[in-house]
Protein backbone atom coordinates (compact mmCIF):
# COMPACT_ATOMS: atom_id res chain seq x y z
CA UNK A 1 0.00 0.00 0.00
CA UNK A 2 1.37 3.47 -1.26
CA UNK A 3 1.78 5.96 1.39
CA UNK A 4 -0.96 8.18 -0.08
CA UNK A 5 -3.53 5.23 0.29
CA UNK A 6 -2.37 5.06 3.96
CA UNK A 7 -2.81 9.03 5.03
CA UNK A 8 -6.27 8.88 2.86
CA UNK A 9 -7.60 5.79 4.94
CA UNK A 10 -6.02 7.28 8.17
CA UNK A 11 -8.13 10.57 7.79
CA UNK A 12 -11.01 8.63 6.46
CA UNK A 13 -11.01 6.73 9.28
CA UNK A 14 -10.11 10.00 11.71
CA UNK A 15 -13.09 11.51 9.74
CA UNK A 16 -15.69 8.59 10.58
CA UNK A 17 -14.47 9.16 14.06
CA UNK A 18 -15.03 12.44 14.65
CA UNK A 19 -18.47 12.11 12.84
CA UNK A 20 -20.09 10.07 15.39
CA UNK A 21 -18.97 12.45 18.41
CA UNK A 22 -19.97 15.39 15.88
CA UNK A 23 -23.34 12.84 15.66
CA UNK A 24 -23.77 12.23 19.41
CA UNK A 25 -23.89 15.83 20.30
CA UNK A 26 -27.05 16.40 18.24
CA UNK A 27 -28.20 13.53 19.99
CA UNK A 28 -27.83 14.78 23.17
CA UNK A 29 -29.33 18.12 22.69
CA UNK A 30 -32.84 16.33 21.82
CA UNK A 31 -32.28 14.21 25.27
CA UNK A 32 -31.33 17.79 27.27
CA UNK A 33 -34.64 19.44 26.28
CA UNK A 34 -37.00 16.57 27.15
CA UNK A 35 -35.47 16.29 30.17
CA UNK A 36 -35.27 20.41 30.94
CA UNK A 37 -39.10 20.55 29.95
CA UNK A 38 -40.18 17.34 32.41
CA UNK A 39 -39.11 19.86 35.87
CA UNK A 40 -39.00 23.11 33.99
CA UNK A 41 -42.48 24.21 34.20
CA UNK A 42 -42.64 23.71 38.09
CA UNK A 43 -41.23 27.13 38.99
CA UNK A 44 -43.37 28.41 36.53
CA UNK A 45 -46.82 27.24 37.58
CA UNK A 46 -47.69 29.99 39.71
CA UNK A 47 -47.41 32.73 37.10
CA UNK A 48 -49.41 30.44 34.47
CA UNK A 49 -52.02 29.78 37.04
CA UNK A 50 -53.14 33.55 37.59
CA UNK A 51 -52.76 33.81 33.73
CA UNK A 52 -55.03 31.31 32.58
CA UNK A 53 -56.80 30.49 36.41
CA UNK A 54 -56.98 26.72 35.82
CA UNK A 55 -58.92 24.63 38.08
CA UNK A 56 -57.16 22.44 40.46
CA UNK A 57 -57.90 19.18 38.70
CA UNK A 58 -56.59 21.61 34.96
CA UNK A 59 -53.73 22.50 36.87
CA UNK A 60 -52.24 18.44 37.91
CA UNK A 61 -53.09 17.44 33.88
CA UNK A 62 -51.17 20.45 33.10
CA UNK A 63 -48.22 19.35 35.49
CA UNK A 64 -48.34 15.48 34.87
CA UNK A 65 -50.19 14.71 31.35
CA UNK A 66 -46.35 15.43 29.65
CA UNK A 67 -44.87 12.73 31.65
CA UNK A 68 -47.92 10.22 31.28
CA UNK A 69 -48.34 10.62 27.52
CA UNK A 70 -43.90 10.34 27.31
CA UNK A 71 -44.24 6.83 29.63
CA UNK A 72 -47.21 5.62 27.54
CA UNK A 73 -46.16 5.96 23.91
CA UNK A 74 -42.30 5.06 24.46
CA UNK A 75 -42.45 1.59 23.51
CA UNK A 76 -44.80 2.40 20.97
CA UNK A 77 -42.43 4.73 19.21
CA UNK A 78 -39.10 2.35 19.96
CA UNK A 79 -41.11 -0.05 17.75
CA UNK A 80 -41.98 2.64 14.89
CA UNK A 81 -38.26 4.14 14.90
CA UNK A 82 -37.15 0.18 14.08
CA UNK A 83 -39.48 0.36 11.09
CA UNK A 84 -39.54 3.23 10.22
CA UNK A 85 -35.65 4.66 10.67
CA UNK A 86 -34.16 6.12 13.64
CA UNK A 87 -33.40 9.06 11.89
CA UNK A 88 -36.11 9.92 10.13
CA UNK A 89 -38.32 9.41 13.80
CA UNK A 90 -36.05 12.25 15.57
CA UNK A 91 -36.30 14.47 13.18
CA UNK A 92 -39.35 14.24 12.78
CA UNK A 93 -40.23 14.19 16.12
CA UNK A 94 -37.59 16.99 16.67
CA UNK A 95 -39.97 19.29 14.36
CA UNK A 96 -43.38 18.55 16.47
CA UNK A 97 -41.32 19.29 19.68
CA UNK A 98 -40.21 22.57 18.47
CA UNK A 99 -43.80 23.64 16.63
CA UNK A 100 -45.60 22.24 19.82
CA UNK A 101 -43.64 24.15 22.48
CA UNK A 102 -44.58 27.52 20.39
CA UNK A 103 -48.29 26.26 20.99
CA UNK A 104 -47.77 25.72 24.53
CA UNK A 105 -45.70 29.66 25.16
CA UNK A 106 -48.99 31.09 23.61
CA UNK A 107 -51.66 28.81 25.14
CA UNK A 108 -54.56 30.78 26.13
CA UNK A 109 -57.02 29.02 28.36
CA UNK A 110 -56.44 25.68 30.53
CA UNK A 111 -57.97 23.29 28.15
CA UNK A 112 -55.58 24.22 25.52
CA UNK A 113 -52.44 24.25 27.78
CA UNK A 114 -53.26 20.50 28.87
CA UNK A 115 -54.01 19.32 24.85
CA UNK A 116 -50.43 21.47 23.76
CA UNK A 117 -48.79 19.67 26.71
CA UNK A 118 -50.05 16.55 25.84
CA UNK A 119 -48.76 17.07 22.04
CA UNK A 120 -45.56 18.18 23.42
CA UNK A 121 -45.40 14.70 25.54
CA UNK A 122 -46.15 12.67 21.93
CA UNK A 123 -43.10 14.38 20.39
CA UNK A 124 -40.77 14.02 23.98
CA UNK A 125 -41.56 10.21 23.26
CA UNK A 126 -40.26 9.91 19.32
CA UNK A 127 -37.19 11.93 20.89
CA UNK A 128 -35.40 9.73 23.55
CA UNK A 129 -35.96 6.30 22.40
CA UNK A 130 -34.38 7.18 18.79
CA UNK A 131 -31.65 9.09 20.65
CA UNK A 132 -30.32 6.15 22.52
CA UNK A 133 -31.40 3.43 19.63
CA UNK A 134 -28.74 5.21 17.24
CA UNK A 135 -26.06 5.59 19.78
CA UNK A 136 -26.47 1.89 19.51
CA UNK A 137 -25.86 1.62 15.99
CA UNK A 138 -23.48 4.71 15.83
CA UNK A 139 -20.68 3.12 17.82
CA UNK A 140 -20.08 -0.24 17.35
CA UNK A 141 -16.80 -0.13 19.99
CA UNK A 142 -18.42 -1.15 22.82
CA UNK A 143 -16.10 0.51 25.14
CA UNK A 144 -16.54 3.52 22.98
CA UNK A 145 -20.77 3.17 23.20
CA UNK A 146 -20.37 2.67 26.97
CA UNK A 147 -19.11 6.32 27.10
CA UNK A 148 -21.33 7.55 24.52
CA UNK A 149 -23.91 6.18 27.12
CA UNK A 150 -22.55 7.31 29.47
CA UNK A 151 -22.45 11.20 28.18
CA UNK A 152 -26.02 10.62 27.15
CA UNK A 153 -27.28 9.57 30.92
CA UNK A 154 -25.68 12.89 32.17
CA UNK A 155 -27.12 14.88 29.90
CA UNK A 156 -30.47 13.37 30.91
CA UNK A 157 -29.88 13.61 34.82
CA UNK A 158 -28.31 16.86 34.04
CA UNK A 159 -31.21 18.57 32.11
CA UNK A 160 -33.85 17.17 34.50
CA UNK A 161 -31.49 19.08 37.62
CA UNK A 162 -31.27 22.40 35.56
CA UNK A 163 -34.53 22.35 34.75
CA UNK A 164 -35.77 24.67 37.85
CA UNK A 165 -32.41 26.51 37.63
CA UNK A 166 -33.13 27.74 34.01
CA UNK A 167 -36.98 28.01 34.80
CA UNK A 168 -36.03 30.53 37.68
CA UNK A 169 -33.71 32.38 35.53
CA UNK A 170 -36.05 32.99 32.86
CA UNK A 171 -38.80 34.16 35.42
CA UNK A 172 -36.99 36.85 36.61
CA UNK A 173 -36.90 38.50 33.36
CA UNK A 174 -39.98 36.93 30.84
CA UNK A 175 -43.48 35.19 31.00
CA UNK A 176 -44.26 32.02 31.98
CA UNK A 177 -44.14 31.03 28.15
CA UNK A 178 -40.25 31.94 27.47
CA UNK A 179 -39.77 27.83 29.02
CA UNK A 180 -41.15 26.60 26.43
CA UNK A 181 -39.70 29.24 23.49
CA UNK A 182 -36.11 27.80 24.60
CA UNK A 183 -36.93 25.03 22.98
CA UNK A 184 -37.28 26.51 19.20
CA UNK A 185 -33.55 27.49 18.75
CA UNK A 186 -31.98 24.05 19.99
CA UNK A 187 -34.33 22.31 17.92
CA UNK A 188 -33.40 24.17 14.61
CA UNK A 189 -29.86 23.02 15.03
CA UNK A 190 -30.42 20.01 15.94
CA UNK A 191 -32.28 19.38 12.46
CA UNK A 192 -30.51 20.75 10.28
CA UNK A 193 -27.56 19.31 11.94
CA UNK A 194 -28.76 15.69 12.20
CA UNK A 195 -29.73 15.74 8.53
CA UNK A 196 -25.89 16.26 7.83
CA UNK A 197 -24.84 14.00 10.39
CA UNK A 198 -26.95 11.29 11.66
CA UNK A 199 -27.03 7.63 9.77
CA UNK A 200 -29.72 6.19 8.87
CA UNK A 201 -30.71 2.55 10.61
CA UNK A 202 -33.90 0.51 11.11
CA UNK A 203 -34.58 -2.83 11.39
CA UNK A 204 -35.11 -4.54 7.41
CA UNK A 205 -37.36 -7.50 8.70
CA UNK A 206 -39.14 -5.29 11.91
CA UNK A 207 -43.03 -6.44 10.21
CA UNK A 208 -45.81 -4.62 10.34
CA UNK A 209 -46.43 -1.83 13.27
CA UNK A 210 -49.76 -3.68 15.10
CA UNK A 211 -51.71 -0.46 16.61
CA UNK A 212 -53.82 -2.22 18.75
CA UNK A 213 -50.91 -3.24 20.93
CA UNK A 214 -49.97 0.84 20.74
CA UNK A 215 -53.31 1.46 22.30
CA UNK A 216 -52.79 -1.42 24.83
CA UNK A 217 -49.40 -0.55 25.88
CA UNK A 218 -50.49 3.63 26.15
CA UNK A 219 -53.77 3.16 28.09
CA UNK A 220 -51.95 0.75 30.00
CA UNK A 221 -48.91 2.33 30.84
CA UNK A 222 -50.63 5.48 31.40
CA UNK A 223 -53.58 3.96 33.30
CA UNK A 224 -50.55 2.56 36.19
CA UNK A 225 -48.75 5.49 36.22
CA UNK A 226 -52.02 7.80 36.43
CA UNK A 227 -53.18 5.49 39.69
CA UNK A 228 -49.94 5.26 41.20
CA UNK A 229 -49.16 9.22 40.70
CA UNK A 230 -53.22 10.15 42.45
CA UNK A 231 -52.49 7.30 45.64
CA UNK A 232 -49.74 10.05 46.44
CA UNK A 233 -52.11 13.01 46.55
CA UNK A 234 -55.63 11.86 46.86
CA UNK A 235 -55.57 8.39 48.50
CA UNK A 236 -57.27 5.17 46.97
CA UNK A 237 -60.50 6.66 46.08
CA UNK A 238 -62.79 4.44 43.19
CA UNK A 239 -61.24 6.48 40.36
CA UNK A 240 -57.75 5.72 40.94
CA UNK A 241 -58.71 1.42 41.37
CA UNK A 242 -60.36 2.20 38.32
CA UNK A 243 -57.19 3.72 36.33
CA UNK A 244 -55.40 0.79 38.04
CA UNK A 245 -57.37 -2.44 37.31
CA UNK A 246 -57.69 -1.11 33.58
CA UNK A 247 -54.04 -0.21 33.08
CA UNK A 248 -52.57 -3.81 34.39
CA UNK A 249 -55.66 -5.20 32.50
CA UNK A 250 -54.58 -3.63 29.25
CA UNK A 251 -51.31 -4.67 30.13
CA UNK A 252 -51.49 -7.92 30.58
CA UNK A 253 -53.39 -8.01 27.43
CA UNK A 254 -50.23 -6.48 25.53
CA UNK A 255 -48.42 -9.00 27.13
CA UNK A 256 -50.15 -11.86 26.00
CA UNK A 257 -50.26 -10.02 22.48
CA UNK A 258 -47.31 -9.74 22.04
CA UNK A 259 -46.40 -13.49 22.05
CA UNK A 260 -48.74 -14.63 19.62
CA UNK A 261 -47.25 -11.51 17.12
CA UNK A 262 -44.99 -12.89 14.50
CA UNK A 263 -43.39 -9.47 14.36
CA UNK A 264 -44.13 -7.92 17.84
CA UNK A 265 -44.02 -4.49 19.27
CA UNK A 266 -41.63 -5.63 22.56
CA UNK A 267 -40.27 -8.91 22.55
CA UNK A 268 -40.94 -10.18 25.92
CA UNK A 269 -38.61 -12.77 25.97
CA UNK A 270 -36.11 -10.68 26.35
CA UNK A 271 -36.71 -11.10 30.25
CA UNK A 272 -36.16 -14.48 29.97
CA UNK A 273 -32.69 -13.42 30.19
CA UNK A 274 -31.87 -12.72 34.28
CA UNK A 275 -29.23 -10.32 33.17
CA UNK A 276 -31.51 -7.98 31.24
CA UNK A 277 -34.46 -8.20 33.44
CA UNK A 278 -31.62 -7.57 36.46
CA UNK A 279 -30.87 -4.32 34.64
CA UNK A 280 -34.37 -3.01 34.16
CA UNK A 281 -35.45 -3.61 38.08
CA UNK A 282 -31.91 -1.82 38.69
CA UNK A 283 -33.22 0.74 36.60
CA UNK A 284 -36.55 1.73 37.65
CA UNK A 285 -35.42 1.53 41.47
CA UNK A 286 -31.85 3.83 40.90
CA UNK A 287 -35.24 6.24 39.22
CA UNK A 288 -37.19 5.58 42.06
CA UNK A 289 -34.85 6.64 44.64
CA UNK A 290 -33.47 9.72 42.34
CA UNK A 291 -36.85 11.14 42.12
CA UNK A 292 -38.70 10.79 45.24
CA UNK A 293 -35.15 12.37 47.19
CA UNK A 294 -35.11 15.07 44.82
CA UNK A 295 -38.86 15.48 44.63
CA UNK A 296 -39.44 15.87 48.41
CA UNK A 297 -36.28 17.79 49.39
CA UNK A 298 -37.66 20.37 46.98
CA UNK A 299 -40.36 20.88 49.45
CA UNK A 300 -38.41 20.79 52.19
CA UNK A 301 -35.89 23.34 50.89
CA UNK A 302 -38.72 25.74 50.34
CA UNK A 303 -41.70 25.29 52.39
CA UNK A 304 -40.01 24.16 55.71
CA UNK A 305 -36.41 25.78 55.23
CA UNK A 306 -37.85 28.57 53.30
CA UNK A 307 -35.40 29.04 49.86
CA UNK A 308 -36.85 30.80 47.02
CA UNK A 309 -37.34 28.08 43.99
CA UNK A 310 -34.08 29.25 42.62
CA UNK A 311 -31.93 28.99 45.46
CA UNK A 312 -33.33 25.83 46.22
CA UNK A 313 -33.27 24.17 42.46
CA UNK A 314 -29.38 25.48 42.77
CA UNK A 315 -28.83 23.35 45.78
CA UNK A 316 -30.34 20.60 44.22
CA UNK A 317 -27.59 20.34 41.88
CA UNK A 318 -25.11 18.30 43.46
CA UNK A 319 -26.97 15.02 42.53
CA UNK A 320 -26.72 16.41 38.73
CA UNK A 321 -22.65 16.70 39.42
CA UNK A 322 -22.74 13.48 40.46
CA UNK A 323 -24.34 11.85 38.00
CA UNK A 324 -22.18 13.82 35.25
CA UNK A 325 -18.87 12.76 37.17
CA UNK A 326 -20.13 8.89 37.24
CA UNK A 327 -22.38 8.34 34.22
CA UNK A 328 -18.89 9.75 32.27
CA UNK A 329 -16.40 6.65 33.96
CA UNK A 330 -19.36 3.84 34.76
CA UNK A 331 -18.53 1.66 31.75
CA UNK A 332 -14.63 1.90 31.90
CA UNK A 333 -15.09 0.65 35.84
CA UNK A 334 -18.01 -1.45 34.65
CA UNK A 335 -15.15 -3.42 32.66
CA UNK A 336 -12.67 -3.34 35.39
CA UNK A 337 -14.69 -4.60 38.40
CA UNK A 338 -17.66 -6.08 36.56
CA UNK A 339 -21.12 -5.02 35.79
CA UNK A 340 -22.82 -5.86 39.31
CA UNK A 341 -20.17 -4.95 41.40
CA UNK A 342 -20.76 -1.25 39.89
CA UNK A 343 -24.85 -1.30 39.76
CA UNK A 344 -24.84 -2.75 43.33
CA UNK A 345 -22.41 0.06 44.62
CA UNK A 346 -24.08 2.58 42.89
CA UNK A 347 -27.83 1.46 44.25
CA UNK A 348 -26.25 0.91 47.60
CA UNK A 349 -25.12 4.59 47.42
CA UNK A 350 -28.38 5.91 46.80
CA UNK A 351 -29.82 3.71 49.82
CA UNK A 352 -27.35 4.89 52.31
CA UNK A 353 -27.77 8.61 51.50
CA UNK A 354 -31.65 7.79 52.00
CA UNK A 355 -30.80 5.93 55.34
CA UNK A 356 -28.48 9.48 56.29
CA UNK A 357 -31.63 11.25 55.64
CA UNK A 358 -33.89 9.90 58.60
CA UNK A 359 -31.62 11.69 61.07
CA UNK A 360 -33.03 14.92 58.99
CA UNK A 361 -34.53 17.98 60.85
CA UNK A 362 -36.17 21.43 59.99
CA UNK A 363 -32.54 23.29 60.98
CA UNK A 364 -30.25 20.65 59.18
CA UNK A 365 -27.43 22.89 57.54
CA UNK A 366 -26.70 22.03 53.87
CA UNK A 367 -23.77 20.43 54.35
CA UNK A 368 -25.63 17.20 55.22
CA UNK A 369 -28.31 17.61 52.28
CA UNK A 370 -25.59 18.75 50.09
CA UNK A 371 -23.81 15.64 50.77
CA UNK A 372 -26.65 13.35 50.63
CA UNK A 373 -27.85 14.80 47.23
CA UNK A 374 -23.90 14.35 45.64
CA UNK A 375 -23.79 10.71 47.33
CA UNK A 376 -27.43 9.75 45.57
CA UNK A 377 -26.07 11.20 42.03
CA UNK A 378 -22.54 9.64 42.14
CA UNK A 379 -24.74 6.19 42.71
CA UNK A 380 -27.33 7.04 40.04
CA UNK A 381 -24.64 8.08 37.46
CA UNK A 382 -22.84 4.37 38.02
CA UNK A 383 -25.75 2.30 38.55
CA UNK A 384 -28.11 4.15 35.49
CA UNK A 385 -25.42 4.41 33.19
CA UNK A 386 -24.26 0.73 33.14
CA UNK A 387 -27.87 -0.73 32.56
CA UNK A 388 -29.04 1.05 29.94
CA UNK A 389 -25.79 -0.10 28.45
CA UNK A 390 -26.75 -3.77 29.33
CA UNK A 391 -30.39 -3.34 28.48
CA UNK A 392 -28.72 -2.08 24.69
CA UNK A 393 -26.34 -4.38 24.45
CA UNK A 394 -28.63 -7.56 25.16
CA UNK A 395 -30.11 -6.84 21.70
CA UNK A 396 -29.19 -7.30 18.02
CA UNK A 397 -28.68 -3.43 16.43
CA UNK A 398 -32.05 -4.32 14.96
CA UNK A 399 -33.96 -4.12 17.67
CA UNK A 400 -32.32 -1.11 19.18
CA UNK A 401 -35.47 0.67 19.41
CA UNK A 402 -37.43 -1.40 21.52
CA UNK A 403 -34.48 -2.11 24.11
CA UNK A 404 -34.25 1.86 24.41
CA UNK A 405 -37.92 2.00 24.52
CA UNK A 406 -37.28 -0.58 27.56
CA UNK A 407 -34.40 1.29 29.19
CA UNK A 408 -36.81 5.36 29.20
CA UNK A 409 -40.30 3.68 30.31
CA UNK A 410 -38.19 1.81 33.52
CA UNK A 411 -36.85 5.55 33.84
CA UNK A 412 -40.82 6.97 33.69
CA UNK A 413 -42.14 4.38 35.94
CA UNK A 414 -39.59 4.94 38.58
CA UNK A 415 -40.07 8.51 38.92
CA UNK A 416 -43.25 8.01 39.23
CA UNK A 417 -42.99 5.57 41.69
CA UNK A 418 -40.69 7.06 43.59
CA UNK A 419 -42.53 10.20 43.85
CA UNK A 420 -46.07 8.10 44.47
CA UNK A 421 -44.83 5.67 46.56
CA UNK A 422 -42.84 7.77 48.84
CA UNK A 423 -45.14 10.38 48.64
CA UNK A 424 -47.77 8.18 49.87
CA UNK A 425 -45.51 7.52 53.09
CA UNK A 426 -45.03 11.23 53.70
CA UNK A 427 -48.86 12.23 52.90
CA UNK A 428 -49.50 9.73 55.76
CA UNK A 429 -47.53 10.75 58.17
CA UNK A 430 -48.42 14.58 57.55
CA UNK A 431 -52.12 14.33 57.25
CA UNK A 432 -51.67 13.09 61.06
CA UNK A 433 -50.57 16.34 62.53
CA UNK A 434 -52.92 18.41 65.04
CA UNK A 435 -53.82 21.76 63.94
CA UNK A 436 -54.83 25.12 66.49
CA UNK A 437 -57.83 24.06 68.17
CA UNK A 438 -59.05 27.31 66.44
CA UNK A 439 -58.43 26.16 63.19
CA UNK A 440 -61.57 24.27 61.73
CA UNK A 441 -63.87 23.82 58.43
CA UNK A 442 -62.16 24.25 55.16
CA UNK A 443 -58.94 26.29 56.54
CA UNK A 444 -58.33 22.79 58.43
CA UNK A 445 -58.89 20.91 55.54
CA UNK A 446 -56.65 22.84 53.48
CA UNK A 447 -53.98 22.88 55.57
CA UNK A 448 -54.11 18.63 56.23
CA UNK A 449 -54.31 18.30 52.18
CA UNK A 450 -50.75 19.23 51.87
CA UNK A 451 -47.77 21.40 53.29
CA UNK A 452 -48.25 23.98 50.54
CA UNK A 453 -51.85 24.00 51.25
CA UNK A 454 -51.14 24.96 55.25
CA UNK A 455 -48.77 27.71 54.13
CA UNK A 456 -51.72 29.00 51.99
CA UNK A 457 -54.47 28.57 54.40
CA UNK A 458 -51.93 30.10 57.52
CA UNK A 459 -52.88 33.73 55.82
CA UNK A 460 -56.59 33.83 56.25
CA UNK A 461 -55.49 33.53 60.20
CA UNK A 462 -54.19 35.73 63.03
CA UNK A 463 -49.97 35.66 63.00
CA UNK A 464 -49.73 33.10 66.37
CA UNK A 465 -52.11 31.06 65.03
CA UNK A 466 -50.86 30.93 61.49
CA UNK A 467 -47.20 30.56 63.11
CA UNK A 468 -48.95 27.21 65.60
CA UNK A 469 -49.99 26.01 62.20
CA UNK A 470 -47.15 26.23 60.08
CA UNK A 471 -44.79 25.27 62.41
CA UNK A 472 -46.95 21.62 63.24
CA UNK A 473 -47.28 21.03 59.40
CA UNK A 474 -43.70 21.40 58.58
CA UNK A 475 -42.72 19.19 62.00
CA UNK A 476 -45.11 16.63 60.71
CA UNK A 477 -43.58 16.54 56.81
CA UNK A 478 -40.39 16.16 58.53
CA UNK A 479 -41.67 13.36 60.19
CA UNK A 480 -43.21 12.09 56.70
CA UNK A 481 -39.94 13.09 54.89
CA UNK A 482 -37.62 10.97 57.70
CA UNK A 483 -39.86 7.69 57.49
CA UNK A 484 -40.20 8.08 54.01
CA UNK A 485 -36.42 8.11 53.55
CA UNK A 486 -36.50 4.63 55.14
CA UNK A 487 -38.24 3.08 53.14
CA UNK A 488 -36.84 4.05 50.35
CA UNK A 489 -33.02 3.34 51.69
CA UNK A 490 -34.86 -0.37 52.61
CA UNK A 491 -36.02 -0.77 49.21
CA UNK A 492 -32.29 0.37 47.25
CA UNK A 493 -30.27 -1.70 49.41
CA UNK A 494 -32.63 -4.58 49.16
CA UNK A 495 -32.13 -3.98 45.47
CA UNK A 496 -28.61 -3.58 45.39
CA UNK A 497 -28.76 -7.41 47.03
CA UNK A 498 -30.91 -8.53 44.35
CA UNK A 499 -28.14 -6.80 42.01
CA UNK A 500 -25.66 -8.86 43.06
CA UNK A 501 -27.35 -12.19 42.69
CA UNK A 502 -29.64 -11.35 38.86
CA UNK A 503 -26.57 -9.60 37.40
CA UNK A 504 -23.95 -12.12 38.48
CA UNK A 505 -21.98 -13.01 35.12
CA UNK A 506 -23.17 -10.01 33.30
CA UNK A 507 -20.16 -8.60 31.11
CA UNK A 508 -20.22 -5.09 29.14
CA UNK A 509 -19.02 -6.09 25.38
CA UNK A 510 -15.51 -5.51 24.71
CA UNK A 511 -15.23 -6.93 20.51
CA UNK A 512 -15.87 -4.24 17.72
CA UNK A 513 -19.06 -4.92 16.19
CA UNK A 514 -19.12 -5.39 12.25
Amino acid sequence: MSRTEQLTRTKGAEGRRRGRWLALSVLVLAVLLVAVDATVLGLATPALSEDLKPSGTQLLWIGDIYSFVIAGLLVSMGSLGDRMGRKKLLLVGATAFGAVSVLNAYATSPEMMIIARALLGVAGATLMPSTLALIRNIFHDPKERSLAIGIWGATASAGAAVGPVVGGALLQHFWWGSVFLINLPVMVVLVIVGIKLLPESKNPVAGPWDLFSVGLSLVGIIGVVYAVKQVATHGMGWEVWAAAVIGAGALYTFVRRQFTLPAPLLDMRLFKHRGFSGAVLADLLTVFGLSGLVFFLSQFLQLVQGRDPLEAGLAELPAAVGAVVTGLVAGRYARKYGVRVIVTAGLAAIGIALAALTVIHKETGYPLLGAALLIVGLGAGFSFTVTADVILSSVPKEQAGSASAVSETAYELGAALGIALLGSVVTGVYQGFTAPASVTGPVADAAHESLGGAVEAARSLDPQTAQQMVGAAQEAFVDGLRLASGVGAAVLLATAVAAWFLLKGQELQDGIEH
